[in-house]
């Protein structure tokens, strides 16, 4: 299974992959390219580190979304990838029908709740402020709607006593970095 991974940030999630990956813990999936939409993005880093090329590509001219010239661009890079699953790895970006399209039933998300409860940004924030007891991540097939796609598989999280915002989000990008390769994993053996 050929995979391009997106994102925007500093790629932990990315390099749980690689490193599942490298591991030999990642199935028949192969990791062929990284792409991010923010030219200092840290997971470009991880590239050299694990042999797998990766790139910028230019976004705009949205700041939230891919939409326009910057859809166009990023279908045409992903594209000559010819992947069988596209991964957002912390890609902060709505996607618009265009991509949507381009890779419809190939695309999966990584989200830091337990869909469908608080869905959008800061989902460990709003479990957090909301005071519930159980949280985590959900990994789930990307449509039109925000975090609103067919659900993968999910990892709980509990909130105990002593816990900050800091020590919980730290506890859910462990569950993160756990959950995305093993279902990438599994993803691959169908």
């Amino acid at each position: 299974m050929r995979v391009v991974i997106l994102g925007s940030g500093r790629g932990s999630n990315a390099e749980a992959i690689l490193s599942a990956q490298q591991a030999g813990k990642l199935g028949g999936a192969r990791v062929l390219q990284l792409f991010a939409d923010k030219p200092d993005a840290g997971m470009l880093a991880l590239g050299p580190r694990f042999g797998v090329p990766a790139g910028f590509v230019d976004p705009a001219p949205f700041k939230t979304k891919l939409e326009g010239e910057g859809e166009a661009r990023f279908i045409a890079a992903v594209s000559a990838c010819a992947p069988d699953l596209v991964v957002l790895a912390g890609f902060m970006r709505v996607l618009k029908p265009g991509f949507l399209n381009a890779f419809a039933g190939k695309i999966i998300n990584l989200h830091p709740s337990l869909l469908p409860s608080f869905p959008g940004l800061d989902g460990i924030g709003q479990a957090w402020r909301r005071g519930v007891k159980l949280t985590g991540c959900t990994v789930h097939g990307v449509t039109a709607e925000v975090d609103g796609g067919p659900i993968l598989d999910q990892m709980a999280v509990r909130i105990e006593v002593g816990d900050t915002l800091e020590s919980l989000a730290a506890k859910v990008h462990a569950a993160e970095h756990a959950l995305l390769p093993a279902v990438i994993a599994r993803l691959s053996e169908r």
